[in-house]
Order: C-alpha cells, then sequence, then structure tokens
C-alpha cells in the first residue's frame, strides 16, 4: 500500500443507449479510451449503467412495469460474459483501472452490481448492492457482505458503494476500516431532480471527510428525448430531470474540479495520496480516532448460496464469519472490522 503516489482520476457521465446492452458496452469501451488519453489511471462509470438503469420502475406502477421489466432481463450482463470481456479487454489496453455499474442477470434474478477491473483486465471484485431502494426492490435482489471489501489495484486501494448504500453507515465503515484510499461511488442520475444533486453532494463529500479518501463519483445522464421515451407522460417527467453529480472530491472534502452536473462530460483530476495522510493525521476514524473499546462492527463476509453439499467449501456460510471479539459475552461484538473471507 503506497502512501506517497499520484493517480489520475477520471468519473464519466455519460448517456445509456436504452434498451441496447450492446450499444450502452460500446459506449464503455469509448470513453475509457477517451479517459486514457487524458492520463487517467482509474475510470468509474455510473450505477448501474450498462445496458440503463431502470428508470422505467420510478415512474411505472407495479402492474404496468412488466413489459419494460422483460426488456431489462433481455438486455442484462452476464459475470463473466461479452460485456465483462470487452470492459476487460479495454481497461487492458489502455491501463486503466474501470469501475463499472452493471444491471447483472443470474438466472432468474437481476443485481445492482459493481464490477471493478485492475489495469491488466483481470475482475478484481465482483459485489451486489445489499439493499435496493424504494422502487428498486421490484427490480433486483440483495447483495451479501462478501462484497463489502477494498481491493488492492494498480490505481491504489479502492472501495465501491452504489446510491442509497451510502446512507448505511455502517457499511461505509466496513470500508473505512479496510483504509481505502478511493471510494468510487455510483448514483443513476437523471432522477429525483436537483435535490438528488444536492443531497448526492453532501454526501460524498461528508465520506470523503469521514474517511480520508478521495471519492469518485459517477452518474448518468439522460437526454430529453430519452426522458420523454421513460416518461410520455409530461406530468411526470421532471422527476428524470437533474439529479447529476459527477464529481471528484479529496480527503478534505473539496471538489478536486469542477462537478459536472448537466449534460455529458468527464471529471478529471490528479489524487495525490499526501492528502490522505494529511487529513488522518488529524482525524483517523479507522486508527487513533477509534474507540474500539466502546464501539466496534461486527460483519458477516460470508458469500450466500441456496445450496450447500456436505463438505462444501461454502458450508461455513450458514453461519455469521469468525470473529474474535475479545469479550467472552457476544452481545459485545462490534468490533473495528475483520472480515473473514466466506
Amino acid at each position: 500500500m503506497e502512501f506517497n503516489r499520484k493517480v489520475r482520476a477520471a468519473a464519466v457521465q455519460a448517456s445509456p443507449v436504452l434498451g441496447s446492452r450492446d450499444g450502452t458496452t460500446e459506449r464503455v469501451v469509448a470513453a475509457i479510451a477517451r479517459a486514457a488519453k487524458e492520463g487517467a489511471e482509474l475510470c468509474v462509470f455510473p450505477e448501474a449503467f450498462v445496458p440503463y438503469y431502470p428508470y422505467f420502475s420510478f415512474v411505472l406502477p407495479p402492474p404496468a412495469m412488466g413489459k419494460e421489466h422483460m426488456r431489462l432481463y433481455d438486455e442484462a450482463v452476464t459475470v463473466p460474459g461479452p460485456v465483462t470481456r470487452a470492459v476487460a479487454a479495454a481497461a487492458r489496453a489502455h491501463g486503466v483501472v474501470v469501475v463499472l455499474g452493471v444491471n447483472e442477470r443470474d438466472h432468474g434474478t437481476l443485481y445492482n452490481a459493481q464490477l471493478v477491473f485492475d489495469s491488466d483486465g483481470s475482475l478484481v471484485l465482483h459485489r451486489r448492492k445489499i439493499t435496493p431502494t424504494y422502487h428498486e426492490r421490484m427490480i433486483w435482489g440483495q447483495g451479501d457482505g462478501s462484497g463489502l471489501r477494498t481491493v488492492d489495484t494498480a490505481a491504489g486501494r479502492l472501495g465501491a458503494l452504489a446510491c442509497w448504500e451510502h446512507y448505511n453507515p455502517l457499511a461505509r465503515f466496513a470500508l473505512i476500516a479496510q483504509h481505502e484510499q478511493i471510494h468510487c461511488s455510483q448514483f443513476p442520475g437523471s432522477l429525483v431532480g436537483p435535490i438528488f444533486a444536492e443531497q448526492m453532494e453532501v454526501t460524498i463529500r461528508h465520506h470523503a471527510l469521514e474517511s480520508g479518501c478521495f471519492v469518485v463519483n459517477a452518474t448518468a445522464f439522460l437526454t430529453p428525448e430519452q426522458v420523454r421515451e421513460v416518461a410520455p407522460n409530461e406530468q411526470i417527467q421532471g422527476v428524470l430531470r437533474g439529479g447529476c453529480m459527477t464529481a471528484i472530491v479529496t480527503p478534505e472534502g473539496v471538489h478536486a474540479c469542477p462537478p459536472v452536473t448537466d449534460g455529458e462530460g468527464m471529471a478529471v483530476a490528479e489524487l495525490d495520496f499526501a492528502l490522505i495522510t494529511k487529513r488522518k493525521r488529524m482525524m483517523d476514524a479507522a486508527g487513533h480516532y477509534a474507540r474500539p473499546d466502546l464501539l466496534r462492527l461486527w460483519m458477516d463476509t460470508a458469500e450466500r448460496s441456496i445450496t450447500l453439499g456436505a463438505g462444501s467449501p461454502k458450508a461455513s456460510s450458514l453461519a455469521p464469519a469468525a470473529v474474535d471479539h475479545g469479550y467472552p459475552d457476544a452481545d459485545h461484538r462490534a468490533p473495528i472490522v475483520r472480515p473473514e473471507a466466506g
């Protein structure tokens, strides 16, 4: 883990190709190439960007969204599959670490997944949003704790969360306690209106300050034509405008470059890891500012499977991950994170 280096990062704000997994993937590959030309070593894309965020679920009542839900199944991403191979090849060709949000299909269930590709094209993190939000519960299944971990990449130690997972303080602390240097956050964009962008900015700036890390945040953008396609009813089109905040925030809670809040674009900035030490010298939430004698986090990082056979390596996932709490009484469990792989 390096403490004194500089990394150039890009956060991409782009429009998906509604209804087309292949079309959106082509845009991802093209954006990776553009980011590389800007000298970026890390490129972050929006939440569930491939094939597209399920905006229809926010404007259609459940009985009316079956057709669009089925279309999303048809266009969803399998991991591994053609999309992951294309993105891995682009990451490898340009030497860029890529963080991509996808709608993942696992047989009969869709998941909001975050994929991290290292600069050699290897898939080093495949996680699923632990709790879909509000309307999303009709679309996606729930992830598990196996993805609440940081990964060491060519760009540094990365952690990732999607959208309102950032309002689960224990999920955020799970990554803070693993000393993430760059937090890659993803939101849908073009949703709710300007207040969503304002809330998002507060959220990512607070996480940067609390964790003492950089935050690279990406949101998508719907064109006026796409808004009309998703919501033909003019009275509700307003909820699909605004809500964009593609930004890079330093450990001191300030923007490293102007954010992108409208249209397509890219936020690009240099991340000086010396700022991490500068911030943590004052307040290290996972170090000298922690009080593990009073407050500790217990977490289960086991991967969950619905089928377990005798002698299965996943058999232990029927029980929470073992953690040495240092107390004889289990009610006192809450250590600063000591995750165990399931």
